[in-house]
């Protein structure tokens, strides 16, 4: 993967093509640090502190630290050849924001749903808008500190997942493991596209 360095702000002039990638999830899964740990320009955010008004609509069990939230989209750029860049638009997860989803996924490749298998109800509605949009997605488990670890089957039942559908652990913290979840999406969304291009020409 190329880096142009978190002081370029502009693409080479080599660059040809660029790719849309939603990455979603429920409340406080890690979607703001992914988009943050992998960009290498310093990533747009829409954060703001959270108050009392929402307290009993935002549920906060198991997230006594967090203090923001996203309420429009977190924003960042990876370069993955001299050719092609990827715009990462990281959403809202409160169902309240959902509705900003229908113009965020407008000519996105795919999606990249995070998780947190210590709350891992809370990923059920957000599937569900995906199946219900038709977007071709991958699952990545964020995995924190005190996370339990769980075999891709079990994930796979729980979460009610195609057998195509791939599901790979990241920090979302760390740089390397967050655009490797990337490069999974990638190559899973061009799967897709080769099985289909080969299924029309039979």
């Amino acid at each position: 993967m190329v880096s142009v360095g978190s002081a370029d702000r502009y693409l080479p002039d080599t660059v040809q093509q660029a790719v849309k990638i939603l990455v979603v999830g429920a409340f406080g899964v890690g979607k703001t640090t992914f988009v943050g740990s992998v960009s290498e320009i310093e990533p747009l955010r829409t954060e703001e502190v959270m108050t009392e008004a929402s307290v009993g609509v935002d549920e906060l069990a198991g997230l006594e630290g967090k203090t923001t939230t996203t309420v429009a989209m977190d924003f960042g750029r990876v370069t993955l050849s001299s050719r092609l860049v990827m715009y990462l638009f990281g959403t809202p997860g409160q169902r309240r924001f959902w509705d900003l989803w229908e113009g965020l996924a407008e000519g996105a490749l795919g999606v990249l749903v995070l998780i947190d298998t210590r709350r891992l109800e809370d990923s059920f509605d957000v599937l569900e808008q995906l199946e219900i949009r038709g977007l071709p997605f991958a699952v990545a488990v964020n995995q924190f500190p005190d996370s339990e670890l769980y075999s891709d089957e079990e994930l796979r039942g729980a979460l009610d997942l195609l057998p195509e559908t791939p599901i790979v652990t990241c920090d979302a913290r760390d740089r390397t493991s967050s655009a490797d979840a990337l490069i999974t999406l990638v190559q899973h969304v061009s799967g897709m596209g080769a099985a289909g291009a080969a299924g029309a020409a039979s």
